[in-house]
């Protein structure tokens, strides 16, 4: 068994009982491969086969149908066409089958419109009747845990290990699980269309295997996003690193059209803030997916520091700290000591460095590399080692450099890897011995160094505290209550109103006030203290300085005067009479619903320009001042933060704390707000304060936070 307690998917993925339904003898027929990948992956339990056209296939009886099998079958493959899918799932059911893998698409020509279609057919039955199934159009699944495999390709890597793949495409699935030796996995499976048994399902089977130690996901969708979170959430929790490839999320976002946070949200806003919650380490396409899991695989997690690296080309080496700069993957800073052991070690000509080209005659290159390396390895700022190599089982260097990095592996405690320059496929020999000793070899520079900085990123998420939010306090909890009879209002807050929701969140606003007239606009200016800025307060518009909605820096009365008379004129007599505030880094706080997600806090690059920077970070709500500064860290914008060209830094302590109240206030209130955008905030040496903030209920009620 995978593991001691029993899972719903068992009867999938851990059967003792199996029929494939269309064996057949031909072989490169489907229902062969996938007899031939059942019979070699060592499956021990009652094997079954159906084919109404024949008696035996290799001595092995042939059964008509479904019903006549004398056992209770747990798993049925079904490697037939989709004019036969439903006669043979009617089959299943009656025989009372628990599970079912369809690797058809089930899409039918004889489907008519207003009946429900063959796959809904086969839904409701399996709903009806309790049957898992893996499909429709999957390229099946292999537990080596539980020695079976119903893929419909051949078996690939038989050997035991501990990474777990889902992906919902078959090809891709194809393309990782074939992967000559370079990554061994516990469970495996095509998911595809998830009619039944889902993404999360399986991860959730995965977390409770013993041997899962990391997951790698391809994902088109998340069904049950609930699922999903609390199966980020378990794995976080015990360590197990989850690697996702997510496509599909290039398409221009059309849910919230009316503000800013919405119009730079994007569709894939909601996977990003979830996979930066729960620490999955997102990768670009399946050569960075692989390079990641076989980092992950070798069982040792980055130290702390940087790279060392060694490589016999000066020009490998340049590439290799070019695009170590590209993917933001620190180079180790070696001691003097090291660079001492290194220059006593490598020949004469060689500079001691790092990376090191240990190149130069090539006497006894065995020995100076493997030295050279170990020497590396041992510095206090070594993280990570990478031997860059153009790996070729022809060429017997190559072989001695596989010895030396052998040699000295048991001894390190942080990765080493081989990277090459380019994927050449005629490495196979070298990559199965070294992984004897847990040293992959990682194909093409970028993706290897795209693996340390998601293993680095790996290190830093469970190095950094962890938060669980604390409940709001009762002054907090009034202002909930206060505030959500008031948003049952679809009106939009008026800019009193949304300066007061903000204030009782704690997110420091300026100081301001209505008028309706010029000689209060005067008034509260003086009130106020000069200079002041005025701002009209038209309900119709939302972004005020496109439309001369804005005057700031107004001095005297004259100004106001005038400033007024110009905002009467042209978009109406309602006006807001603020303080200038300080000079400072002008950012934008936003509430984007995302609709697997729900609710999201954004931090941007604030201003006019918001859209044009597109400098944006989300984030699952609520979280605490340590995540909103690692958060904010992450701007494109930080470095303006501490001060450029004579600028006084911002106080980072404020506004981390402004944007851990803001996030409260969208996990407490982002059910009954349709649109929350705080644009400028202004962050100073000071501290923050909001300027303007467009707020626009949603009007419906909900349950009280």
């Amino acid at each position: 068994m995978p593991f001691d307690k029993p899972h719903r998917l068992d009867p999938l993925l851990n059967p003792a009982t199996i029929a494939i339904v269309g064996a057949r003898a031909q072989p490169g027929t489907s229902g062969n491969n996938v007899l031939r990948t059942c019979m070699s992956s060592g499956f021990a339990g009652s094997l079954f086969l159906v084919n109404p056209s024949a008696d035996e296939i290799d001595g092995r009886a042939c059964f008509p149908s479904l019903r006549d099998i004398p056992e209770k079958i747990d798993v049925a493959a079904m490697v037939v066409g989709n004019n036969r899918i439903e006669q043979v799932f009617t089959d299943a059911v009656a025989a009372g089958v628990r599970a079912a893998v369809i690797y058809g698409s089930c899409l039918s020509e004889t489907d008519k419109d207003g009946q429900p279609s063959l796959r809904d057919r086969i839904r409701q039955m399996a709903e009806d009747n309790d049957v898992e199934i893996c499909g429709f159009n999957c390229a099946g699944f292999m537990n080596r845990d539980a020695s079976v495999s119903l893929q419909l390709q051949p078996i690939g890597e038989r050997d035991q290990g501990s990474v777990c793949l889902l992906s919902q495409s078959g090809s891709i699935y194809s393309a990782l699980v074939h992967n000559g030796g370079r990554l061994k996995y516990n469970l495996s499976v095509s998911t595809g269309q998830e009619t039944i048994t889902g993404l999360t399902d399986y991860m959730d089977y995965a977390l409770q295997m013993e041997s899962t130690r990391t997951i790698g996901l391809f994902i088109e969708t998340v069904r049950d996003p609930e699922a999903f979170v609390s199966a980020l959430e378990k794995a976080a929790e015990r360590d197990i690193a989850v690697v996702a490839l997510k496509v599909a999320r290039t398409e221009q976002s059309k849910r919230f059209a009316m503000s800013h946070s919405g119009a730079i949200a994007g569709d894939d806003s909601g996977f990003d803030a979830v996979f930066r919650r729960y620490g999955v380490l997102r990768v670009n396409d399946p050569e960075e997916m692989m390079a990641t899991l076989q980092l992950l695989d070798c069982g040792k997690r980055a130290g702390k520091g940087g790279v060392v690296a060694i490589s016999d080309s000066g020009g490998e080496r340049e590439l290799l700290t070019d695009v170590a700069a590209d993917t933001d993957v620190p180079l180790a800073d070696i001691t003097d000591a090291t660079r001492s052991q290194l220059a006593s070690e490598v020949e004469y000509g060689v500079e001691a460095e790092n990376p090191l080209d240990a190149w130069n005659s090539g006497s006894e290159f065995g020995r100076v590399f493997q030295n050279s390396m170990q020497i590396l390895m041992n510095d206090p700022d070594a993280a990570v080692g990478v031997w860059v190599a153009d790996m070729h089982d022809d060429l017997a260097h190559y072989w001695q450099y596989a010895k030396g990095a052998a040699a000295i592996a048991p001894t390190l405690k942080t990765p080493l890897v081989f990277a090459t320059c380019y994927s050449t496929g005629q490495n196979t020999g070298l990559v199965l011995e070294l992984a004897k000793s847990g040293i992959p070899v990682l194909e093409g520079i970028r993706p290897a160094m795209t693996a340390i900085r998601r293993l680095m990123d790996y290190r830093d998420f469970h190095e950094r505290p962890t938060y669980s939010p604390a409940l709001p306090n009762d002054l907090i909890r009034d202002a909930v209550t206060q505030w959500r009879k008031r948003l049952q209002d679809a009106t939009p807050l008026s800019a009193t109103e949304s300066f007061a929701l903000l204030g009782d969140f704690g997110i420091p606003v300026v100081r301001s006030l209505n008028v309706g007239s010029r000689s209060e606009a005067i008034r509260v200016a003086n009130d106020i203290g000069f200079p002041v800025a005025l701002k009209t307060t038209n309900d119709d518009i939302q972004h005020k300085s496109d439309v001369g909605g804005v005057f700031l820096d107004l001095a005297d009365d004259a100004a106001v005067s005038s400033a007024y008379d110009k905002l009467s004129n042209q978009l109406g007599p309602d006006v807001l009479v603020s303080a200038m505030v300080p000079k400072g880094c002008e950012l934008a706080f936003g509430l984007v619903h995302d609709d697997l997600f729900g609710p999201l806090a954004m931090i941007a690059a604030g201003g006019v320009f918001i859209e044009q920077f597109r400098d944006v970070v989300f984030a699952v709500p609520p979280f605490d001042t340590t995540t909103a500064r690692h958060l904010i860290d992450s701007l494109s914008i930080r470095p303006i933060l501490d001060g450029v060209r004579g600028a006084d830094p911002v106080d980072i302590a404020a506004l981390s704390q402004a944007f851990s109240n803001f996030s409260h206030l969208v996990a407490l209130l982002g059910d009954v707000l349709q649109e929350l955008d705080i644009n400028p905030i202004i962050a100073g040496q000071g501290g923050v304060i909001a300027v303007d903030a467009l707020i626009q209920p949603t009007g419906r009620k909900h349950h009280d936070g």
